[in-house]
């Protein structure tokens, strides 16, 4: 191919699933002048040794819900199992693996249907060479052709290697060195013994083909250890340890492991939630090991961990204890020392004393990850095009995959298995299918003339955009997550040093609505349409402007819906996150089991990542799981002081158990250190007044409001949700009234806010910050609103809680229990915490007591009061005097 042509033309090297999934995603992401040619000699597409098998007793041994090709798509697999092999297929169904491999090539079939596609030449060929014309690279194929490329991927799986075998069972030939080069039943001999070296899953696939009667299968391995088995239904994973990937050292880590999966446990009844818990951060943990340590993980780890990690399929481990049970299967530890050829096969010694006479002997240690093992690494690897892997696994790579080495003006990346040095879990498709959409995404955008590689921030979402420009959008981002003040500003900056930064102006865009900029969103959503068309941008961003556009031009539940698909397809976009749940800054887009849903739900995104562990906290603090929360704050707290959002969720904690005095104390050193830099600041100082309510503190309680939560020092929202709620509170509540005081918050919120406001929470604060300056006038206003309201907890909840706030004012306080009680009940769906909300079931507790039923009013402080001690409470509880409750 001439050098022209080679400026559109992408080699893809290895035609299993890694490759073949590249291949697919290039092809869909090119147009029809660009071409890509994947190369492998094998007579077959898409299945490698993983999925080349016809034997329907090898399963995946993942479930099909698990096993999409695409990341974006998770349910693709499944929907194709149930099209072309099982309509009765079930999601937690483990499928035939040559249905997997009947998947990618129907995958790349469909994939050069399209007219507009790139091309597709599928050569079955051998590459032996990569070099450099000094522009672009040269591929050397075994027929002597050359392909010049602007870019290649090398997607070659590691090949299995029988170097355990001594020289006399290799000069015998009775050894099979490669169970998959072949089907099995023309390799495997029909009659005869038949030895099995390793015991991992390749083992069980070749002991259940090549068992029969009259056969004995003999296994050897040095630890004898088999695959453990899953369990259906699954427990739900337990998100790692905190501060796990901080760890440095194997000792320790092994330490932390052990703890995690005993409590597990003991929590769950199944250690496999802990494994399958530490599947999110288990690349850090690697990356996170000096080398020493990996090498000593792999000596005595390693083994250990992949039983458990890779599990087989409940129907395969039942057949393997079928043969167990029947006695055709014999286990061994040891190895392999020496061989003698008889008449019928071959007499084998093993290390613990055994001499096994048998047909045939299978290498199933799995393949050798060395880059010896594979005769281009090693040529590439002579010329210094690639370099070993950390551990001497696979080879060296960064970032997104692209290879370190010498091969100048070249894009050259790698994936899958030759990728284990650096990532240690690189095999599973989860893995695969991420790095085959992000290296073929590269390629497209070198394909293009994009040399460079895109700045990310710092959960490797890629910003179309230059780096310095990335970096202060990073900062903006680190701002938002710390709930410290100067994200809008540093975002300004980012978009004025680069107008056609998209990604900004839309992140502007959807702060500016969530936070009440009335005005300025409009101009920031206008100009991210008109640059988007200036930029290639990723399909993250694309989609994160799609969600904005939808969230900020549509109706609530539309656009509440949009940006939750967006953050299902993209959970690491943690400024979409932090506007969907429920936080300090965000009335958030969830509440209750939703919200924990949401958040649990991101634990494979973000593992023990300090800002994850804040956000997991509040949720576990709000399911009345204080140990776990306290926990999740202090390690969140350890790695970023300034954490808001762990602030926040330790602030509840403190309240909720009751430990007024230590939770005031902590708060108040925690807001003279990190407020004055806080944003929604009044906040935590809301909190501090608690305590001092609380603890029975009055008068601190009200010289902090003055201070610290009085208007002008709050406005707009935080006025109606920190101040004007506690002046209702301190009044039902009998600590104090002050009814200028809450005129003054009325004054400081702008109308419509205070009028029409637009979620649940900030009606139920519009309605207590008007009751609190007896605003019966526009009370009732706001009540109409709220029962010709579209949205449901708006119209049955709040019209009602307004109803109830009247007949207070009006001192009709049975009426305001026959109101309020329901309203009590169903308080979470209006959103916010339990503490926020608790002064709702304040004013109950006084109307109840006013309207002559104080047992009842006894009976909801006790039931507080046996959950959290309070000074307040206390003697509010001894003012009614009732001593027996009915």
């Amino acid at each position: 191919m001439s050098g022209r042509e080679g400026d559109r033309c992408a080699v893809v090297i290895g035609a299993g699933a890694a490759g073949t999934l590249t291949a697919i995603h290039l092809i869909t992401h090119l147009s029809s002048r660009f071409q890509v040619e994947l190369v492998d000699p094998s007579p077959l597409t898409g299945r490698g040794p993983a999925y080349s098998t016809d034997d329907d007793r090898h399963l995946l041994n993942v479930p099909a819900s698990g096993m999409s090709a695409f990341p974006l798509d998770p349910d693709h697999f499944f929907r194709y199992v149930r099209a072309h092999h099982d309509r009765e297929a079930q999601p937690q169904d483990f499928v035939p693996r040559r249905v997997y491999g009947d998947y990618l090539n129907h995958l790349l079939t469909t994939a050069t249907e399209f007219p507009g596609s790139a091309r597709l030449i599928r050569r079955h060929d051998t590459v032996t060479d990569l070099t450099s014309d000094g522009r672009m690279s040269v591929v050397h194929l075994a027929s002597g052709e050359q392909i010049n490329a602007r870019a290649v991927v090398l997607a070659t799986s590691a090949k299995p290697a029988a170097h355990w075998a001594p020289q006399s069972l290799i000069d015998s030939g009775r050894l099979i060195a490669d169970p998959w080069t072949a089907p099995l039943g023309e390799t495997i001999p029909d009659t005869g013994d038949i030895l099995l070296v390793g015991t991992g899953l390749t083992m069980v696939d070749v002991a259940l083909s090549a068992d029969r009667p009259g056969r004995r299968v003999h296994t050897v391995s040095r630890h004898a250890l088999v695959p453990a088995r899953h369990v259906l239904p699954t427990t739900p994973p337990v998100p790692p340890p905190p501060g796990i990937t901080r760890i440095g050292d194997l000792e320790s880590l092994r330490r932390v492991v052990d703890e995690h999966v005993s409590r597990t446990i003991n929590e769950t009844g199944d250690w496999r939630a802990a494994i399958d818990g530490l599947r999110p951060v288990t690349q850090q943990l690697w990356r996170g090991l000096s080398d020493d340590d990996r090498v000593e993980f792999l000596r005595h780890d390693a083994r250990l961990w992949e039983i458990h990690r890779h599990r087989m399929p409940p129907i395969t481990a039942r057949r393997l204890d079928r043969l167990r049970d029947s006695g055709r299967w014999r286990e061994h530890q040891g190895q392999v020392i020496d061989a003698e050829t008889t008449a019928d096969g071959v007499r084998v010694r093993l290390t613990d004393g055994a001499a096994l006479e048998v047909a045939a002997v299978v290498n199933c240690t799995g393949p050798l990850s060395s880059p010896s093992a594979d005769p281009l690494l090693a040529t590439l690897a002579q010329s210094g095009v690639v370099r070993p892997g950390p551990a001497g696994m696979g080879i060296d790579t960064a970032g997104l995959g692209r290879v370190v080495g010498t091969l100048a003006g070249a894009t050259l990346f790698a994936l899958g298995s030759l990728r284990r040095g650096n990532l240690y879990e690189s095999t599973a498709m989860p893995e695969i299918r991420v790095q085959a959409y992000n290296v073929a995404s590269a390629v497209v955008r070198a394909l293009h003339g994009e040399t460079r590689q895109r700045p990310t921030d710092r959960y490797d979402q890629a910003l179309s955009t230059s780096s310095e420009v990335a970096a202060i959008y990073d900062e903006a981002l680190g701002s938002l997550l710390r709930l410290q003040e100067g994200t809008e500003e540093k975002l300004t900056q980012a978009v004025t040093l680069d107008p056609a930064f998209a990604q900004g102006h839309a992140a502007l865009a959807l702060l500016g609505h969530e936070w009440g900029n009335t005005t300025g969103w409009r101009q920031h959503l206008a100009r991210a349409h008109a640059v988007a068309g200036d930029r290639h941008l990723d399909e993250r961003e694309s989609s994160f402007l799609d969600a904005v556009t939808t969230r900020l031009r549509t109706d609530e539940a539309t656009g509440a819906a949009a940006l939750l698909r967006h953050i299902r397809l993209y959970p690491r976009d943690a400024l979409a996150v932090s506007v969907a749940v429920p936080t300090v800054a965000f009335g958030g887009l969830t509440s209750g089991p939703q919200t924990a849903d949401l958040v649990e739900g991101l634990g494979k995104a973000y593992g023990d990542d300090w800002w994850y562990a804040g956000q997991l906290a509040f949720v576990r603090q709000d399911q009345q799981r204080w140990k776990e929360a306290d926990e999740l704050t202090a390690y969140a707290l350890s790695v970023e002081p300034a954490s808001g959002h762990a602030v926040h969720a330790r602030a509840h904690v403190f309240y909720e158990t009751g430990r007024h005095d230590e939770g005031l104390s902590w708060l108040d050193r925690w807001i003279v250190e990190h407020g004055p830099g806080a944003n929604h600041r009044s906040h935590f100082s809301w909190h501090a007044v608690l305590h001092e309510l609380m603890s029975g503190d009055l008068a601190a309680a009200q010289r902090r409001y003055a201070h610290e939560l009085a208007p002008p020092t709050v406005d707009g929202p935080r006025a109606l949700v920190d101040a004007g709620a506690l002046l209702w509170r301190a009044r039902v509540t009998g600590c104090w009234q002050d009814d200028a005081a809450a005129e003054r918050v009325l004054a400081a919120v702008d109308a419509p806010r205070l009028n029409q406001p637009a979620t649940p929470f900030a009606a139920l604060h519009s309605a207590l910050s008007l009751a609190a300056a007896n605003d019966e006038r526009r009370l009732a206003a706001l009540r109409d609103f709220s029962h010709a309201h579209s949205d449901p907890v708006i119209r049955d909840l709040v019209t009602p809680l307004c109803d109830g706030l009247a007949s207070v004012l009006a001192e009709d306080h049975a009426a305001a229990v026959a109101i309020l009680t329901p309203v009590v009940s169903r308080a979470s769906a209006l959103g916010g915490s339990a503490a926020q909300r608790e002064v709702l079931e304040d004013t109950l507790i006084t109307s109840l007591a006013a309207s002559g039923r104080s047992a009842e009013a006894a009976a909801l402080l006790d039931a507080r009061l046996c959950r959290r001690p309070s000074v307040l409470d206390r003697r509010r509880r001894e003012a009614l005097g009732v001593s027996v409750i009915e």
